[in-house]
């Protein structure tokens, strides 16, 4: 299941100047950061901090007040310009989105859902997309649940449809959103440990999470974000181990000892 975007080096996405509000509230304030061809960039920071509102903008689920967004395939876009029907569809061709809460379709099966995307939208044949979803359900062990529906799987298998959903369309850069968060504790591993499988074979991913110990593991730059901006980002091991920044000390001393 390795990517199928070609593995020239050189940049996935350039973020410059990042900026969104919701009325009164600015909730990114010029976010920018650089995703190279494989890399693995995990943002963490307190709720609120705009981060699972990047993943959107990157996917034209929210559209940006302002900056720029230049992916490796060529798409470029300022957002300070209207942005058309035609950009979205772009964006949601260039990258891919796994969500907290599935969203999967409840009223499709799981085939159905997995070729939703490469037919509705990329356009491509119902027998060519159809052979792609057979191979990715089989490659994540859910070959026999092709014809159940999302209320029949757990969690965790609805996660692992989610993120086969996601590769169906072969974008160039995937998109997590605490993917284990609505997850009982005892599912999390099997989504973490695909996800980990995806980072070994090259896939570009950008993955909110508050598993920090996954982020160490995986990710190959950390960013931590607070209050729209980006606070402090490097290895993982700089961030999480030895911060810099004051703010970032606090949020993780937070998280590691809750009870403090």
């Amino acid at each position: 299941m390795s990517p199928t975007n070609e593995p020239v080096a050189g940049p996935v996405l350039t973020l410059t100047g990042l900026t969104k509000s919701f009325g009164d509230n600015h909730v990114l304030k010029g976010i920018d950061f650089t995703v190279q061809r494989g890399e693995v960039i995990a943002l963490i920071g307190p709720s609120g901090s705009g981060k699972t509102t990047v993943l959107r903008s990157l996917n034209g689920l929210e559209i940006p007040d302002g900056g720029t967004a230049v992916f490796g395939n060529g798409l470029t876009l300022d957002f300070s310009d209207p942005t058309s029907k035609k950009d979205i569809f772009a964006l949601r061709d260039s990258s891919a989105m796994v969500f907290q809460h599935f969203n999967l379709f409840p009223h499709k099966t799981v085939l159905e859902n997995v070729i939703e995307g490469p037919v509705q939208v990329q356009k491509r044949s119902v027998v060519d997309a159809t052979a792609d979803a057979l191979r990715l359900l089989e490659r994540v062990g859910l070959s026999e649940k092709r014809d159940a529906y999302p209320f029949e799987l757990s969690g965790g298998q609805q996660q692992r449809v989610g993120i086969v959903r996601a590769l169906a369309i072969k974008p160039e850069l995937l998109l997590f959103d605490e993917p284990t968060s609505a997850l009982d504790p005892e599912l999390v591993g099997e989504v973490l440990g695909l996800i980990r499988e995806l980072a070994t074979e090259g896939w570009t991913m950008v993955i909110v999470t508050h598993e920090l110990a996954f982020a160490r593991q995986v990710a190959n730059e950390v960013v931590f974000m607070d209050g729209g901006v980006v606070v402090e980002r490097g290895a993982p091991d700089d961030i999480l181990v030895n911060p810099r920044e004051e703010r970032t000390k606090q949020f993780l001393h937070r998280i590691l000892n809750p009870l403090d």
